[in-house]
């Protein structure tokens, strides 16, 4: 419930909370009045007026017509002249020129500057100097007008009375509104080294300057050269702390400064207090400004260092950014260049083996043919049976060459085309297999077989290119036997998820100087009972299709060794 209360009457608070204020810098401003001539050197509640309005909003205006209604009557009050009436009226009209001055400076920054970048460039801090000359006008002459009014002003100090309003009211907005709104923002709390070192010299230089006060003949000099003392004080609070550091130390300053010329002491006590608060006024306006422009200066350049700290930032961010673009591109340009060359690399090396295989193929074909044919001939111009045998045999064997042939190029074919096919692999079967596929076309009567198979898990790959591969290796071995008992050793085992074959004979054997060739297409070691030379390089390509490796060791007329490395396709 007291929090809904709170909340119905929040409006009313607010307007009773700024009368209150009001009324209380009010009477501070009476508190410095030249009571000679009764007029105040500067009128605070006009820039507390100005500062309430600017954060409660404008529905605050009631509060400063009751504070400074209030604030009036009491110091009109007493005025033997007037009677109540009048003190009511005269205060009435004093305190709408008031609520004028204010409604008019909050209307005017909303449209020229904007309230929440009041202080922060020197160029908002020139218009709301102009904001100040212009509302403070408005209040001096309505102020000045209702005293002349009441007979309280003669004509000849009209002028005068008017000049010292107008700047009092000037001199309260340029003090205590920054001061006022300068506490919106949150003030750093960072007290470094370097502030610890220039407050004790400020404080030695303080000491200095009140030792010298205390030397008679020296007391005059220097306090005529306070003014000029103080710019030193203002400047380092300026450029070194926040706006309401800087305002408090000037709003100090200008309120001793005051009251030691109510005091008759100090540089601005002249010949007559009118020329004196003048005097005065005008000092308390020139460092108010030069407080205030030189804090939004200092903004300003701290706001233009971060932004070009974090303008650098960004450029060395994307400078590295770009940099690792670059990098990235020029690696992912190498590597298609790489690949294009790779890919003229091969297709060249595929022209080539096009070429030589479509001549090699033409030639293997025809010559069995060509051989058949020329048998053909012989054997029906010949009428003798056994002979007639012996051409039917060499015809068989023609037939059975080209078909291997056939079937070889048949081989690669689809090992180039068909994709890899991933299947559990029982190589004692296949092994088994070709030998009996190859019992009948290479006389492999007596050949002796010895199969070691160590498998320590499950292996996977394409079933049909290691029979393919066997096939051709199996086949060499027993068509380059050496002597009528050929033996072939094949031991497989498993190592680091690969399998790792080794197929050995102990037939002829390789010349060193063939070792490096055996694997090119259509390359024959021997002339001797001549495959098509396509064994050899069929397993080569097949075992690469596997992403496998295979080499050969071989000696003459010891036998040959062949090694292959295959991965398993189980994972």
């Amino acid at each position: 419930m007291q929090l809904k209360a709170i909340v119905k009457y929040k409006q009313d608070l607010i307007i009773l909370f700024v009368a209150m204020g009001y009324f209380f810098f009010a009477r501070l401003g009476y508190f410095l009045v030249f009571e000679d001539i009764y007029i105040l050197p500067t009128w605070p509640p006009s820039g507390l007026a100005l500062a309430f309005l600017i954060l409660l909003g404008r529905k605050a205006w009631p509060g400063i017509t009751i504070g400074a209604l209030l604030a009036n009557i009491l110091a009109y009050w007493n005025t033997g002249d007037l009677s109540s009436d009048s003190v009511i009226l005269l205060s009435s009209v004093i305190a709408a020129g008031h609520t004028l001055e204010a409604l008019l400076g909050n209307f005017l920054i909303e449209k020229w500057i904007q309230k929440d970048q009041l202080f922060s460039k020197s160029i908002h801090v020139f218009r709301f100097l102009g904001v100040g000359f212009i509302i403070a006008l408005v209040s001096a002459i309505i102020g000045t007008g209702a005293l002349y009014y009441q007979g309280l002003v003669s004509t000849d100090e009209f002028l005068t009375r008017f000049v010292t309003w107008w700047v009092g009211n000037l001199v309260g907005i340029l003090l205590f509104t920054p001061f006022i709104l300068s506490f919106k923002e949150p003030i750093s709390r960072d007290f470094k080294r370097g502030h610890l070192l220039e407050v004790i010299f400020f404080s030695l230089a303080i000491l200095i300057v009140f030792t010298l006060l205390s030397q008679e003949s020296l007391r005059y000099p220097v306090q005529q050269s306070i003014p000029f003392l103080v710019l030193p004080l203002l400047l380092w609070l300026a450029f070194r702390f926040h706006l309401a550091v800087a305002m408090t130390g000037t709003i100090i300053i200008g309120l001793i400064s005051v009251y030691m010329t109510t005091q008759d002491i100090g540089p601005f006590v002249m010949e007559t207090s009118n020329n004196a608060m003048l005097i005065l006024q005008i000092f308390l306006g020139v460092i108010s400004v030069s407080t205030i422009i030189l804090s939004a200066t200092q903004r300003e350049r701290t706001e233009a260092q971060n932004e070009l700290r974090s303008l650098n930032s960004n450029l060395e961010g994307i400078v590295q950014t770009r940099t690792k673009e670059l990098e990235k591109e020029n690696s992912t340009r190498k590597k298609a260049e790489e690949e294009l060359k790779s890919s003229n690399l091969e297709l060249r090396k595929i022209n080539a083996e096009l070429d030589n295989f479509v001549y090699r193929v033409s030639h293997d074909l025809r010559a069995p043919i060509a051989s058949m044919l020329g048998l053909l001939n012989l054997a029906k111009s010949d009428g003798d049976a056994e002979l007639k045998t012996t051409y039917l045999n060499k015809i068989e064997q023609s037939a059975k060459l080209q078909d291997t042939f056939i079937t070889e190029i048949l081989d690669q074919s689809r090992n180039a085309r068909l994709e890899v096919r991933k299947e559990a692999i029982d190589f004692e079967k296949i092994i088994n297999e070709s030998f009996e596929q190859l019992k009948y076309s290479n006389a492999n009567n007596g050949v002796e077989k010895s199969l070691n198979i160590d498998l320590k898990d499950a292996f996977y790959s394409d079933p049909w290119r290691l029979k393919v591969i066997m096939n051709n290796v199996i086949s060499n071995s027993i068509r380059y036997r050496n002597g009528k008992s050929p033996k072939i050793d094949i031991d497989i085992s498993t190592k680091n998820k690969k399998a790792v074959i080794n197929i050995k004979d102990n037939g002829r054997g390789i010349e060193k100087e063939h070792i490096d060739k055996v694997f090119d297409m259509f390359y024959r070691a021997t002339d001797d009972n001549a495959g098509s030379g396509l064994g050899l390089y069929i397993v080569k390509e097949t075992v690469s299709k596997l992403n496998g490796d295979v080499k050969i060791e071989s000696k003459p007329k010891e036998g040959t060794t062949v090694s292959f490395i295959i991965p398993n396709m189980k994972n």
